[in-house]
């Protein structure tokens, strides 16, 4: 049997679960994919920034909260194939706590942000009901 030598372009990702005070803030995507639906503040990864500095960049730039970088903890790396469908895209998902919710203003590509109960949650694109689970259930304080 020979390996399949096919090549696949990765892109990277970095997403945030920014929690408050029982709710999580989600932003409302601007275009395709999934465009209307909500989903995690998040983006690709920028030439020479890491996966931190982008989740951070990110997170500011779709709904105008900025966090301090050593205020993000890593969650995981999600890197399911087919958890896109424009292609193979690798994501390292990022989390924060603050103590009241911060008044979200939408930017970028986000056409709409705000915080949901995470008790009543609207469907979320992608793989990001998997991403803000693993975020919440870790057995320790999202921070």
């Amino acid at each position: 049997m020979t390996a399949d030598t096919t090549r696949e372009a990765i892109r990277y990702t970095a997403d945030v679960v920014l929690v408050a005070a029982g709710h999580v803030l989600l932003i409302e995507r601007g275009w395709a994919p999934y465009e209307g639906c909500w989903a995690l503040p998040g983006g690709h990864v920028d030439a020479g920034e890491t996966s931190l500095t982008a989740a951070a960049r990110e997170l500011a730039e779709e709904t105008g909260i900025s966090v301090p970088l050593p205020d993000l903890r890593q969650v995981g790396a999600f890197d399911a194939p087919g958890r896109d469908p424009r292609g193979r895209y690798v994501s390292v998902a990022y989390t924060a706590t603050l103590p009241a919710p911060v008044a979200p203003t939408a930017g970028d590509d986000a056409t709409a942000a705000r915080w949901w109960p995470l008790d009543a949650l609207p469907p979320l694109a992608f793989d990001h009901a998997d991403i803000l689970t693993a975020a919440t259930a870790t057995g320790r304080p999202v921070r």
